[in-house]
C-alpha cells in the first residue's frame, strides 16, 4: 500500500520537457510510481485536477544558515514550494572555525544566534540535524571563516603561505567530510583581500573534491566586466565547476554591460569551463548598510569602525573613498542616495524604510554624512535595500540558458527584502505566468533539475526511485498576499513528508541535511 497517491495531476517533471497528466504515488519517502494508469491501494489520496505537482524548488543561492535553527519549520521556504536550500554563499558562513570574530563578521547576513556550539563541519552538521529541519540543507564551506581560521582576527589583508595552507587544509577537511562546495564574497571583507595565490590554491582542492565553487565576485557595477574575468579565469586555470552569484551589473551608466557579461559566460563555456549563474526576480537588492563603506575601513573590527565614523578627519578620507572609488564598487556612486534605502535599523528605528536622502534631511546633514552618523551610533543591525538593475536586464539574464534559480535569502532583520519570503511565487507569478519570459517547463527546469544536476544530487526531478521532495500548485492563484503570505501553494512535501497539506502548514520536519 502507498503512502500518498496524487491523481490526476498535470506533471511538470524538472526536465524541461512538456507537461503530462499522471499519477504519482510516494512510499517510505521516495517516489514509487509514476503512471497514466490507476493507481489503487493508498493510505491519502489528494486529487490533483486542475494542479501543476513539480520538483521541489531547489535554491541555488541562500543565506538560511541560521533561519533554519530559528524557525526548524522552515515556513519562509517551505511557505514558497522550496524544499531544498544552498547556504554559506558570498564566503559567509559559520564553519570550519568558532570565534567572537567570525560571529560579528557574518552578523549583518545571518543574523544572529546566541548558541555557537560546534567548530567544524559534522559538529555544525549535528547541530542543525538535531530537532529536525523542515527543508533540506546543503552546506558551502565559507571562504570568510576559512581566512579566520587561518588568520585569526586579522584578516583584513593578503594571506601569507602558511597561512594559504592553513586554508586549504581546513577546506579539504570540510569537503572530505561532505560539504558540497567553496563560497567566496570576493565582494566583502575579508574575502576582497585574497589575491590570485590564495584562491588558486584553494580551487584546486575544490578541484580535487569535483565539488563547486560559488562566487559573490569583486565587483558588480564599473569593473564588472573585469571582475567576471578574474573568476572565469580562475576556473579556466583550475578547471573548477563555476557558479556566479547573483549575475547583474549595479549603476545606470553600467546597464550596457549586462550583453557582455552574458557573452563572456558563453565564450568561456565554449572553452570548456563548467560554468552557470543564478539570479533573483527582483531589479533591487539588499545586503548590509555597511557595504556601502570602502575596504580601508571594513578590514576593522565594528568597534573600531564606528569610532573611525566619529572622527571629522576620518570621514573627509572615507568620503573621498566612496566617491572616487578605485578597484571596488561603491554602491553609494553609482546607485545614488536616492535609490538606497535603511530597510532596518535596530539602533535608529525610526528611519527604516527611509532613503539616504531622506534620513538626510532628517539629520539636516547631507545623505553621505547622515550614513556616516548613522553608522557610527549603530549598535546592531543595519540592512539596506537598493535599486541594482532595469527589468529588460533582469529579463535577459533570467531567460539565459545558463541561468539557475537562487533568492539570496537572507533573514537578519524582521524586515528582510522579499525575496525572503516571496522568491519563487515572483518568479513564477511574475515572470513565468504574467511576462512570460521563460515557459513554466522551464521556468520549473531552472528550479529543480537544473540545480540539481549542477550540485550532482539526486533530485529535482520526478522520477520512480527519487526522493519524494514535491510542490502541487495553483498557477493560476500563485500571489504575494498583503499580510505577507503567499496563495496558489496547496502542497508540499520533503523527502515523502507532507510540509503544507491543502495550504496550511503541518508542522512535519522531513528536511535533511544533504
Amino acid at each position: 500500500m502507498y503512502d500518498y497517491i496524487f491523481k490526476n495531476a498535470t506533471v511538470i517533471d524538472g526536465t524541461g520537457q512538456n507537461r503530462y497528466k499522471s499519477n504519482v504515488a510516494l512510499f517510505a519517502g521516495t517516489i514509487a510510481l509514476v503512471t497514466n494508469q490507476t493507481i489503487s491501494r493508498a493510505k491519502n489520496v489528494i486529487d490533483c485536477e486542475g494542479k501543476i505537482l513539480s520538483p521541489g524548488f531547489i535554491d541555488m543561492h541562500c543565506h538560511t544558515d541560521f533561519e533554519i535553527l530559528r524557525d526548524r519549520d522552515a515556513k519562509a521556504r517551505i511557505g514558497q514550494g522550496i524544499t531544498t536550500d544552498v547556504t554559506g554563499n558570498c564566503g559567509i558562513g559559520t564553519f570550519p572555525y568558532n570565534n567572537p570574530y567570525l560571529k560579528s563578521l557574518v552578523g549583518d547576513v545571518l543574523g544572529d544566534y546566541p548558541d555557537w556550539a560546534w567548530s567544524d563541519y559534522p559538529s555544525w552538521r549535528s547541530y542543525v540535524e538535531n530537532g529536525g529541519i523542515g527543508s533540506n540543507q546543503i552546506y558551502l564551506v565559507s571562504h570568510s571563516a576559512l581566512r579566520v581560521a587561518a588568520m585569526g582576527d586579522d584578516p583584513g589583508r593578503e594571506a601569507s603561505d602558511d597561512e594559504i595552507n592553513k586554508m586549504c587544509s581546513y577546506l579539504d577537511q570540510a569537503l572530505t567530510e561532505g560539504a558540497y562546495g567553496f563560497s567566496s564574497g570576493l565582494y566583502y571583507s575579508p574575502c576582497i583581500y585574497a589575491n590570485g595565490s590564495e584562491l588558486v590554491a584553494l580551487l584546486k582542492c575544490v578541484k580535487k573534491h569535483d565539488k563547486i565553487f560559488s562566487v559573490h565576485h569583486r565587483c558588480e557595477g564599473d569593473d564588472v566586466v573585469k571582475s567576471l574575468k578574474e573568476v572565469l579565469d580562475l576556473a579556466l586555470d583550475t578547471g573548477v565547476r563555476l557558479e556566479v552569484s547573483h549575475l547583474k551589473a549595479i549603476g545606470v551608466k553600467n546597464q550596457d554591460k549586462v550583453d557582455t557579461l552574458l557573452s563572456m559566460i558563453d565564450e568561456y563555456r565554449e572553452k570548456g569551463v563548467d560554468v552557470k549563474f543564478d539570479q533573483y526576480p527582483y531589479t533591487f537588492g539588499s545586503t548590509s548598510l555597511y557595504s556601502l563603506l570602502p575596504p580601508s575601513i571594513l578590514a576593522f573590527s565594528r568597534y573600531e569602525q564606528r569610532l573611525a565614523l566619529s572622527l571629522e578627519n576620518e570621514r573627509d578620507d572615507l568620503r573621498r573613498e566612496i566617491l572616487n572609488p578605485n578597484g571596488w564598487d561603491s554602491i553609494y556612486e553609482m546607485v545614488g542616495p536616492d535609490n538606497i534605502k535603511a530597510l532596518f535599523l535596530e539602533t535608529h528605528p525610526e528611519m527604516n524604510g527611509k532613503s539616504l536622502s531622506e534620513i538626510g534631511k532628517m539629520l539636516s546633514k547631507d545623505p553621505l554624512d547622515a550614513l556616516f552618523t548613522v553608522l557610527s551610533e549603530e549598535t546592531g543591525l543595519a540592512v539596506m535595500e537598493d535599486i541594482t538593475t532595469t527589468d529588460e536586464n533582469l529579463k535577459k539574464i533570467m531567460s539565459h540558458s545558463l541561468m539557475c534559480f537562487g533568492s539570496d535569502s537572507l533573514y537578519s532583520s524582521p524586515l528582510p527584502h522579499p525575496r525572503s519570503y516571496h522568491c519563487a511565487i515572483e518568479f513564477l507569478a511574475h515572470y513565468v505566468r504574467d511576462e512570460k519570459v521563460l515557459s513554466l517547463e522551464e521556468g520549473i527546469k531552472k528550479m529543480t533539475g537544473e540545480p540539481a544536476s549542477r550540485l550532482n544530487i539526486r533530485r529535482g526531478i520526478i522520477k520512480e526511485g527519487y526522493p519524494a521532495d514535491i510542490t502541487i500548485f495553483d498557477l493560476d492563484k500563485l500571489k504575494v498576499n498583503e499580510d505577507n503570505t503567499n496563495s496558489g501553494i496547496e502542497y508540499v512535501f520533503v523527502n515523502g513528508e507532507p510540509a503544507i497539506s491543502e495550504g496550511k502548514f503541518t508542522g512535519k520536519r522531513g528536511g535533511k541535511v544533504l
